[in-house]
């Protein structure tokens, strides 16, 4: 391909074709150098590439230009079957069919001498490269296997159901295995009674019949709530007990001392976490700046706990932690990344012990910006352990015994120093979504005692940010040092959400800018429009649905939420892994001794391990999502009939979602019991619409509902409706066919119509249980 263009611009045609063979690799920049675009050009090929984006023939992510649709180079994948030919066929492991249609089937090529631990099997999970096939048939990809993640399972966690002449029967706690129930025999039950929570192994599977299995481990009855986590745990295959090795490691770790170290003991350094926090990782202290020159400036120290010095790389530790990823939060339970030894013991932050730590000290300007930082390997030692709630009072003029001391010294430092900072946050406008978050709080015994929303303080907003400094000079330090590391990325919406999210927002008559750069201040000039009006809940909700999801990756793209250029995990090595990755880069960048990045780690090689540490955090989302869930229907069984208030959380095909004013719970309303005429799907106002009353149920709205059936298993429940529907105005009461979905209302609330819709253009709702798959929130 010619570089220098003899007039012209070069063919739309001949721009897709240099995209396609750099998958994911060029810019603007790089479509320019390679047809000799100078930089008068510039404007003219973006309005180009612009035109091909809205046509679907390019795609931007972030900085960077792809083919729409297109598989990065390295993902995670779910090995299903084979195909005619017996090659193994792949579908990646995060794919949103709601969003982007069926999953791509990935053939997976097996070499004649294959690495030791790349040899796959149907069922297995494994990390892959991906390659694309313009001329494939069937299998559009081609991946070889780089890792096998995990082995098929021949284990099932299910509820044993006794039978009266013995033995008995496995229901399936997994969605996906319903109705493939397991027969126990008698003398496999191991002590099982019935309701237990049991995990059982496979003995065989007949091609007729029940498939059988025996008892291997009781892990409790569903009479007791604690054993809600280990379904949650089970189904998402969350590693539970550490290797032997990886424990002996632990056990003979011994505390950091000064050696190598630069003494900051003296420094009163005070953690500030929630209150039941098992571990303290990061510690902040913050003074005014003594340089004449920076008159009005701070300077911040943000200390780390030195997990690098414990885990080295290669070590049972270190592929433990790999393994998981992060840490799993329950309300029971944690399941740590670490053992207890490290994460609980000799990193975690205690006050008045020495203990290792990576710092950052930051020179805040009077502006609120960082003017520079430095990083120090040190010995600490904590002044204090602080609560949010505690700080905050003390500020707030209720100092208790502990801060009443730390109130001059230390607390109003930091608060000065963070309403400092807090000037150069308000002009960056990341995006400010006011979404709040619940929380399940138990009795002792296990059950739960209430759901709470616990309130947003300053306190919680100061750590915040200093941690957020403290990412963003950890990206930077690195990228100076030309050394490869994990960053935390957000891209922009895409084209399609923010197209859907601007005709919504004309139903309520919201202006949202058609062109320029998309910018968060964009999203936060919309959600001002609402705030305090009935609106507001809805328009948060549904910018939050428009956002990509965060997360790890070894090239750059910024992220969008917070509107930063370069950002990095760096504050919490006890619980992330990618964390640890960038404190050993920091180590091997600045010379700070033992435990750094190894030299045969490259951007390729980090690049596996941010596609496996993303996978991993979203399966811990959802873990901890659906145990929240069930705990919640476990609570509500004994209350059906009973009159809840909520808000419409989700509205689908197959029905509305309705999330509980009082716990958060989210249950489902099918579309036939909604009352005695068809519905329409209207997709553009997130609402199910009547076709002759225009009865309009529409997600946000405040309604009554009663309590039908709860599945604590399932995490499932299942309302009735007892609100009216809004009246839609007319000119919406019959969207297009491509965004509607028409069923047939049942005739009584509540009961199971049998009779059959068949006149031409009506398709039957589904009206199954379960969960609606809502658009992902970025987790900065």
């Amino acid at each position: 391909m010619a570089r220098q263009r003899d007039r012209g611009f070069p063919e739309r045609d001949a721009i897709v074709a240099f995209i396609r063979a750099h998958p994911g690799k060029v810019g603007t920049r790089e479509i320019a150098r390679e047809f000799g675009l100078k930089n008068a050009d510039r404007a003219e090929l973006k309005r180009i590439l612009r035109e091909l984006a809205d046509a679907g023939a390019i795609e931007k992510r972030g900085r960077k230009i792809a083919e729409p649709a297109a598989l990065p180079a390295t993902l995670m994948a779910d090995i299903s079957g084979r195909d005619a030919d017996g090659e193994l066929i792949a579908t990646p492991t995060e794919w949103d069919e709601v969003e982007s249609g069926e999953p791509p089937k990935l053939r997976i090529h097996i070499p004649r001498r294959p690495q030791p631990g790349t040899a796959a099997g149907v069922g297995d999970r494994a990390l892959l490269r991906i390659e694309k096939l313009d001329d494939a048939e069937g299998a559009v990809y081609r991946a070889r296997v780089i890792k096998v993640i995990d082995h098929a399972r021949a284990r099932v966690l299910g509820i044993f159901r006794s039978n009266p002449a013995g033995g008995g029967r496995l229901i399936p706690v997994d969605k996906k295995q319903a109705g493939r129930e397991l027969n126990i025999a008698k003398a496999d039950t191991g002590g099982a009674e019935d309701g237990d929570l049991v995990s059982v192994d496979l003995v065989r599977s007949r091609g007729f019949g029940l498939a059988s299995g025996k008892v291997r481990e009781r892990l409790g009855s569903l009479a007791s709530e604690k054993a809600v986590s280990l379904i949650a745990i089970h189904s998402h295959e969350i590693p539970q007990a550490f290797t032997p090795s990886a424990l002996r490691e632990a056990e003979a770790a011994k505390p950091a001392t000064l050696a190598g170290r630069e003494d900051w003991r003296e420094l009163p350094l005070v953690t500030i976490d929630p209150p039941d926090a098992k571990d303290h990782d990061d510690a902040v202290h913050a003074e005014p700046d003594a340089d004449p020159n920076n008159r009005g400036g701070y300077i911040v120290s943000v200390a780390i706990a030195d997990v690098a010095f414990y885990v080295r790389p290669g070590s049972a530790l270190d592929r433990d932690a790999l393994t998981r990823g992060n840490s799993v939060y329950f309300p029971d339970r944690v399941v740590p990344m670490l053992p207890e030894r490290i994460s609980n013991d000799l990193c975690s932050l205690v006050p008045g012990e020495p203990r290792g730590a990576l710092a950052v000290r930051m020179v805040i300007g009077s502006d609120g910006r960082k003017r520079s930082h430095s990083f120090h390997r040190i010995l600490m030692r904590s002044a204090a352990k602080l609560n949010y709630a505690q700080a905050q009072a003390a500020i707030d003029g209720r100092p208790d015994d502990t801060t009443g001391p730390l109130l001059d010294p230390i607390l109003k430092p930091l608060y000065d120093a963070y309403a400092t900072v807090k000037k150069a946050r308000d002009e960056r406008e990341p995006l400010d979504l006011d979404m709040p978050e619940r929380k399940i709080l138990l009795k002792p015994d296990g059950t739960v005692d209430r759901v709470i929303v616990p309130e947003r303080l300053d306190a919680h907003k100061l750590i915040e940010e200093f941690m957020i400094l403290a990412n963003v000079a950890a990206a930077e330090m690195l990228e100076k040092k030309a050394l490869p590391l994990i960053y935390r990325v957000h891209d922009e919406p895409t084209l399609e959400k923010v197209h859907n999210l601007r005709e919504f927002l004309k139903t309520l008559n919201l202006p949202f800018a058609k062109s320029g750069a998309l910018r968060p201040s964009l999203f936060n000039y919309v959600l001002a429009q609402v705030r305090g009006h009935d609106a507001e809940l809805l328009v948060n909700e549904v910018v939050l649905r428009s956002q990509s999801q965060a997360e790890y990756a070894a090239e750059n793209y910024g992220h969008f939420g917070l509107n930063l250029r370069r950002y990095a995990h760096f504050t919490s090595p006890i619980r992330r892994y990618a964390d640890l990755v960038v404190h050993r880069a920091l180590i091997r960048g600045l010379g700070l001794g033992e435990g750094a990045l190894p030299e045969t780690e490259t951007v390729e090689t980090l690049a596996e391990v941010s596609a496996q540490i993303s996978v991993t955090e979203r399966r811990a989302m959802k873990a901890e999502r659906e145990t929240a869930d069930r705990l919640i229907a476990h609570f509500l069984a004994d209350r059906i009939g009973v009159t809840f208030q909520g808000r419409i959380s989700g509205v689908t095909r197959s029905g509305l979602f309705v999330k509980l004013s009082d716990t958060g719970a989210d249950g489902l309303i099918p579309i036939r019991t909604l009352g005695t005429e068809y519905f329409n799907y209207d997709a553009t106002r997130h609402a199910l619409v009547g076709t002759r009353s225009g009865a309009m149920h529409r997600l946000g709205d405040v309604v009554d509902v009663r309590l039908v059936e709860a599945a604590p298993v399932a995490g499932a429940l299942r309302f009735e409706l007892l609100s009216e529907g809004k009246i839609a105005p007319r000119g919406h009461r019959r969207p297009g066919a491509d965004d509607t979905m028409r069923a047939k209302a049942k005739a009584h609330p509540g009961r199971s119509s049998r009779k059959k819709d068949r006149r031409p253009g009506k398709a039957k709702s589904g009206g199954k249980s379960g969960k609606s798959k809502k658009g992902k929130p970025f987790k900065g």
